[in-house]
């Protein structure tokens, strides 16, 4: 009976692809399901036999604390080199130029309101 190993929703499209290379290349039998036309069904990576359950999950768990360094590392990186900011919350001038854009269609939607009676 087939088990269920990885779920697949909401991974990154590389770590599953490396997923289903370290599986392979330790000739762990699996197949793959899709989460279907409307995204119903469970996107997965299933365990064709039972008894290679043990050492795929850890393969699985080795490969995870790897991955969780090597992005910390990443991520760590772009901060330094800045990278990673937001144009909204770290751009002052667009900060203020949306701020007023926004007070200004808040104050045109109440003068519209007291100016027609609704």
């Amino acid at each position: 009976m087939s088990t269920l190993l990885f779920s697949l929703r909401n991974v990154p499209d590389d770590e599953a692809d490396e997923i289903k290379s370290l599986l392979t290349v330790n000739n762990i039998d699996y197949y793959e399901t899709s989460a279907g036309n409307w995204g119903a069904s469970i996107p997965a990576l299933w365990l064709k036999n039972d008894d290679e359950l043990l050492e795929a999950q850890q393969l699985l768990n080795t490969y995870h604390q790897e991955r969780a360094i090597t992005q910390r590392e990443i991520y760590q990186q772009q901060k330094k080199s800045q990278k990673n900011t937001s144009l909204f919350f770290n751009n002052f001038p667009k900060r203020i130029t949306y701020l007023a854009a926004s007070l200004f269609i808040l104050y045109l939607y109440i003068q519209m309101l007291t100016e027609f009676g609704l």
